[in-house]
């Protein structure tokens, strides 16, 4: 049995509990075994207990990211200021095309060490040689919920092969690295999915009991299209197939009306929202407001580094409690408390694993960040959960563990070679412009 107990912490548990408060927290193996003002029962702690003076940090729990391309760190900077369709298909897409293994495997491991360092402890990602990146999550010890995007814009034996290669990925790795991986199946999008194929992967997801996965009404233009091609909006032609009779977690979903909100709503989808890369590819603002109003479950994602272009979540937390302030013109519609409910509580929520991740509470799973709070910008400490949301960012995360596991440490990973990791991340990127 391993055991921490962290004295005289700061928590901000993220549950019906209090706010904030001054107090103790113990983890035993992988789980919180105790958490709360006054010390632990002595007789519940081990002898051999590692002590961690809490008095100058924040705790948490670790942040979660909802949606993301993870290998495609490698093209960060590489195409700026462009819109979505042509920063797709004319610059992606081609430079995608030239990923081998190794190339997928750099792009992932900058990533994950990029996210542990600034307090992500959970992330979604949808790419394709998937083993590649569930290898990293498994070396790292950083938790995936991982999926075989596909694009159904191929032959019919192409199709085929791309399903069965996302049908066995997530087979094979769901449950995996002792339970931090878990898998769906994710058809890419409707405009580049036939009705047909994605009705394939809804299948796919009701054999093997999986959650599903797309990126969703992201611009007008798609919207627009599908309309053309299909005589219906996103939503609508999505709940035609099929896509939310089962569990299903969308992204972006900006260009939404109100009866689309409400089915989404009364199909139980959860939305990734994806404030920066959005801004940045001017795709829009999504309706978040409205959103949580009806009951949708709202979580944050970054997307790729292509598009965002880091993965600092905190970064998405401040934009989502500004950017609707100022589109609604409602400096209250989300406050800070909320802004950080939709990187923690409400991620867990859109990964199925609410009760287990995304708050600090005795059984929970021990996924949780140190903030170093002797910092000039957290000063007065009048109200740490304000500080963090509008103040606060990933650079103030000094460590992180990830089930009961100390991944980051004053600020290095623990698992990984940083060093190695950037430099073979600048090696593939060279191979990719110039090869």
């Amino acid at each position: 049995m391993s055991q921490i107990w962290i004295e005289n912490g700061l928590f901000i548990p993220m549950n019906d509990s209090a706010l904030q408060f001054r107090g103790h927290m113990v983890v035993t193996d992988d789980r919180i075994s105790y958490i709360g003002a006054d010390a632990p029962n002595p007789a519940e702690l081990s002898p051999n207990a590692e002590r961690i003076d809490g008095s100058k940090l924040a705790f948490m729990p670790g942040l979660i990211n909802t949606h993301g391309h993870a290998a495609m760190t490698l093209l960060r900077g590489f195409s700026d200021d462009q819109n979505l369709q042509v920063w797709l298909e004319q610059k992606m897409w081609p430079m995608e095309a030239k990923y081998v293994d190794k190339d997928t495997r750099a792009g992932s491991a900058l990533a994950i060490v990029e996210m542990l360092k600034s307090g992500t402890t959970a992330f979604v990602d949808m790419y394709d040689r998937m083993d590649q990146v569930a290898q990293m999550v498994e070396q790292s010890g950083i938790r995936g919920v991982l999926t075989r995007g596909v694009i159904g814009l191929c032959p019919e034996d192409v199709q085929q092969a791309k399903l069965a290669e996302a049908i066995a990925f997530a087979r094979d790795w769901n449950g995996k690295a002792d339970g931090r991986i878990t898998t769906m199946i994710s058809p890419h999008a409707p405009y580049t999915c036939p009705p047909a194929y994605i009705e394939k992967f809804v299948q796919a997801a009701h054999d093997y009991d999986l959650p599903l996965h797309t990126h969703m009404s992201e611009t007008i233009a798609e919207v627009e299209q599908n309309v053309r091609e299909y005589g219906l909006r996103p939503v609508e032609h999505l709940d035609k197939l099929g896509f939310f009779s089962r569990p299903s977690l969308v992204a972006h979903a900006v260009h939404l009306t109100d009866d689309e909100i409400a089915l989404l709503a009364d199909r139980n989808v959860a939305v990734s929202h994806n404030p920066v890369s959005n801004l940045k590819l001017a795709s829009g603002v999504a309706r978040v407001p409205e959103l949580l109003r009806a009951g949708v479950t709202v979580s944050l994602g970054t997307d790729s580094v292509a598009s965002n272009n880091n993965l600092d979540l905190f970064k998405e937390i401040k934009f989502a409690a500004l950017l609707h302030k100022g589109v609604s013109g409602d400096p209250t519609v989300i406050p800070a408390i909320e802004a950080l409910r939709m990187g923690t509580v409400y991620g867990a929520k859109s990964i199925w694993q609410e009760g287990q991740l995304g708050a600090l509470s005795e059984g929970m799973k021990a996924d949780f960040i140190a903030i170093d709070l002797e910092q000039p910008h957290f000063y007065p400490q009048t109200d740490i959960v304000s500080h963090l949301v509008y103040s606060g960012s990933g650079r103030d995360v000094k460590h992180v563990w990830v089930d009961g596991r100390q991944v980051v440490k004053d600020g290095q990973c623990t698992q990984l070679d940083e060093e190695k990791i950037r430099y073979e991340a600048a090696a593939s990127f060279e191979r990719l412009l110039n090869g």
